[in-house]
């Protein structure tokens, strides 16, 4: 059977193809530490928990659900923009619950582009945004994100990156600029954003007619500071942020993130959506509106284990000659590689062969990461110990 056109230029994803190697290494006696993944080993509150089993035993919860999600969640979503962003939201109307940011990633693709449209993603960037593009029909266009520039984006850069693919694109089908995808506090490198970006961000997509799609999963991890891109003068005109509670809660595998935007955006959304899926479980529901109304102690206390993990990270960074900013957000470190490898596939293979610990390669997250590997800090400080006396003896 032909696959799909759509399917010509999508690769398996890095990490699915990675996790089958290193499950051969470890069928091998290998016993590799896997600091690559960025999926949160510590569990969610036990009050979030408690919500889900107690929810899940009642005969009434396990019926087919709203497709704009249960009042109690969007209610409890809205104030919980109000209480951390300080942004409000009409919780009826411009707040769409998902089952995971990452599928609202693709439904906006699938809602606003069509065949030969262009989307403007960072390099580097979060792989998925390229590929939910390409599968949409749409073109993606890289803009670069460099560290010389502190990692934010070059405005004239990518008005010629515009100006460019318009030209070249004259009497094709699509040609439309139509997306642009930013990520701040930014995955891989951590970059939080500054005081001026995302009021640079609204004006800009103004200017172009661009919808501006804000990918904003790691505000609350090592950051004390959460920022939102509605907060920005005339950001919901032009504007949705997709957020999440995989990282921010350990709920990564309950699969519970939200769209927020104008009224008329998230209907469109949904109007994609509501054809995809038949709604959430409730209890889920019930239990990430337990998650939501948690307190600073809550934040505080997964920080207090992330940032002692951070500063064994930086010691196996270091005894790996890789140089990096001790201001980074997020739950990874991201870190520039020594000259004498040729790219961070290069010293990632290198560590996994000899030590048998494996790094994220900075390469999978666009051209710009080449020179860049990533460790994750989801591991527990014993697991990245072990990793360091294996790379101090290997």
């Amino acid at each position: 059977m032909e696959l799909a056109t759509r399917l010509k230029d999508i690769n398996e994803y890095y990490f699915s193809q990675k996790l089958r190697e290193i499950d051969a290494m470890n069928n091998a006696g290998k016993k590799v530490i896997n600091l690559g993944i960025g999926s949160p080993d510590l569990p969610p509150h036990p009050d979030v928990i408690k919500t889900l089993h107690t929810e899940s035993a009642k005969p009434t919860t396990h019926a087919y659900q709203n497709y704009k999600g249960s009042p109690v969640l969007r209610n409890a979503m809205a104030d919980w923009y109000q209480k951390w962003y300080g942004v409000k939201l009409d919780a009826e109307a411009e707040i769409l619950p998902l089952m995971g940011s990452k599928e609202g990633i693709v439904h906006i693709c699938m809602t606003y582009l069509n065949e030969g449209d262009f989307a403007l993603i960072p390099n580097p960037g979060y792989p998925t945004y390229r590929s939910a593009v390409s599968l949409a029909g749409g073109q993606p266009i890289a803009y670069d994100l460099k560290e010389e520039n502190n990692w934010l984006p070059d405005f004239f850069q990518i008005e010629k990156l515009i100006l460019e693919n318009k030209a070249a694109s004259n009497g094709l089908p699509g040609g439309s600029f139509k997306l642009m995808f930013v990520n701040y506090p930014h995955m891989p490198t951590g970059k939080l954003p500054d005081s001026k970006v995302f009021e640079q961000l609204v004006i800009f997509a103004k200017k172009h007619s661009i919808l501006l799609v804000h990918d904003n999963p790691y505000s609350f991890i090592l950051n004390d500071q959460p920022v939102s891109l509605m907060k920005a003068a005339g950001a919901m005109e032009v504007a949705l942020e997709l957020n999440s509670l995989s990282k921010s809660h350990n709920m990564a595998g309950w699969r519970v993130g939200m769209l927020v935007g104008a009224k008329e955006r998230i209907n469109e959304v949904l109007k994609f959506k509501s054809n995809m899926d038949s709604g959430m479980f409730l209890p889920l529901q019930l239990a990430a509106a337990k998650a939501l109304e948690l307190d600073e102690l809550w934040h505080i206390s997964v920080n207090e284990v992330y940032q002692k993990r951070q500063v064994k990270v930086f010691e196996l960074l270091e005894l790996l000659h890789c140089r990096f900013d001790l201001q980074q957000a997020g739950m990874f470190v991201w870190a520039s590689i020594p000259e004498k490898y040729k790219d961070g596939y290069e010293l990632s293979d290198k560590v996994l062969q000899q030590s048998n610990v494996f790094i994220t390669p900075g390469g999978i997250f666009g051209t710009n990461g080449n020179k860049y590997v990533r460790v994750s800090l989801c591991s527990s400080e014993e697991k990245i110990l072990e990793a360091i006396e294996r790379i101090k003896n290997s």
